[in-house]
């Protein structure tokens, strides 16, 4: 177990006998970029619209609630990092509270997540710049997956800077039509009326829609597979999940708030671009911009699960390595101190994906994946805590809490997905 700090301790460093490790470079403010800029992803231009039209004027209730139900798993997700500050986080925390076959497919699950989400992205991304100039889509989506692992390989304060400025300026956006929407809810009732209980279906309204908002959520567990880079992990990766989650609680719910107040939801939950249709009504300008922000957010998710899917991939190789050896995939380049093989090898298979694989079903899947791995990590919080001295003892009902709300979700999405076979 390391102590946080940057001195070469069993636990953090590169290989098993090597003498190269990850470079701590991350302080709270550049993690908490990272955090934001995966969760509040190009997802949010989209979601908006499905959401009111699932749940209406509930919209707001329900994104608080599957802020709610996000969070219990983020608490887990705070207590482990700190007790376990590790680059391949859930697979090697898993692997300790459930044993090795367990911390296998979790580890597995989360790569194959990062994997498949850039896939599915890039290819949104490339049928954006396709619409733009005469380039097919998968040409274009494979060149910015390219680029963007170039990125990836150089250093992790590049990569994070440049997701930090996508960050910032998505984040900036959904602003700024906070902002021109605010008008809108300034009168009391528009508030309370979302809160006021009716014949309406209210319980049914507000938690079809909580299960379709916590999706909007997913991305604030990438940040523990950043701890080996992270100055102080223990301290400060709890704390960026924290305000990640926090930032996108407030975020969505305004936006929520402002779009079932707007005179025409409707007009929202039926366009094919609902954040530029509701920045239209709102500021009564162009949405060109919006639509241009969607499609660098992309980016910015294409860059975060390369490198979620490169340190698990990382985290694992050395983890599972026997004393004494050298895992190809657990090298880091000693000038640059990133994973190097690991990311080319992530890289390697988005394109392939990109290039041969129909990604419809198995984009649908990657939300089943994610909820299971969410399970396992709480169920990791509860066995490991049940023992008086472990650290994780006061967090063990967070955990069987956590797996309770996770489960029940991964099987509702294990059915739509099957359904849509």
């Amino acid at each position: 177990m390391t102590d946080g700090g940057a001195g070469p301790t069993p636990g953090n460093t590169l290989y098993r006998n090597g003498d190269t490790k990850l470079r701590r470079t991350l302080t709270l403010p550049w993690l908490v970029f990272y955090g934001v800029g995966v969760t509040i992803g190009a997802g949010i231009f989209a979601l908006i619209g499905e959401l009111i039209g699932s749940s209406g004027r509930r919209a707001p209730l329900a994104f608080l609630v599957a802020g709610v139900i996000a969070g219990v798993t983020g608490i887990s997700y705070m207590a482990m990092v700190r007790a376990f500050p590790r680059a391949g986080g859930e697979a090697i925390w898993v692997r300790r509270g459930l044993g090795d076959r367990a911390g296998l497919l979790a580890g597995v699950g989360v790569i194959a997540v990062g994997t498949i989400s850039s896939a599915v992205v890039a290819l949104a991304f490339g049928g954006y710049v396709s619409e733009l100039v005469d380039v097919p889509a998968k040409v274009a989506a494979a060149v910015v997956v390219i680029v963007l692992s170039a990125v990836a390989c150089r250093g992790v304060r590049e990569s994070i800077m440049l997701a930090g400025g996508v960050t910032l300026l998505e984040v900036g956006t959904l602003v700024a039509v906070v902002i021109f929407g605010l008008p809108s809810i300034a009168d009391a009732d528009a508030i309370t009326n979302v809160f006021e209980p009716a014949d309406d279906g209210f319980t049914t309204a507000v938690l079809s829609g909580a299960i379709i908002a916590f999706f909007a959520f997913i991305g604030f567990e990438d940040i523990v597979n950043m701890a080996e880079e992270t100055v102080d992990p223990r301290r400060t990766a709890p704390r960026a999940i924290a305000w990640t989650l926090g930032i996108s609680v407030v975020i969505y719910v305004l936006l929520a708030l402002i779009a079932v107040n707007v005179d025409d939801p409707n007009a929202i939950a039926e366009s094919d671009a609902p954040m530029a249709t509701l920045f239209e009504i709102v500021s009564g300008r162009g949405a060109d911009t919006v639509s241009t922000v969607a499609a660098l957010a992309m980016t910015n998710g294409i860059l975060a699960q390369l490198m979620m899917a490169a340190r698990v991939t990382f985290g694992m190789a050395n983890d599972r390595a026997d004393p004494g050896t050298d895992p190809l995939l657990g090298r880091a380049h000693r000038s640059w101190q990133t994973p190097i093989f690991a990311t080319l090898g992530v890289t390697l298979m988005v394109i392939l994906l990109v290039l041969i694989v129909p990604l419809v079903h198995l984009a649908r899947l990657t939300s089943v994946i994610i909820l299971i791995v969410f399970t396992m990590v709480n169920l990791t919080v509860f066995r490991l805590g049940r023992r008086r001295e472990h650290e994780l003892f006061a967090y063990r009902h967070v955990g069987l809490l956590g797996s309770l709300l996770a489960a029940p979700l991964a099987i509702w999405q294990a059915v739509d997905a099957i359904g849509a076979v």
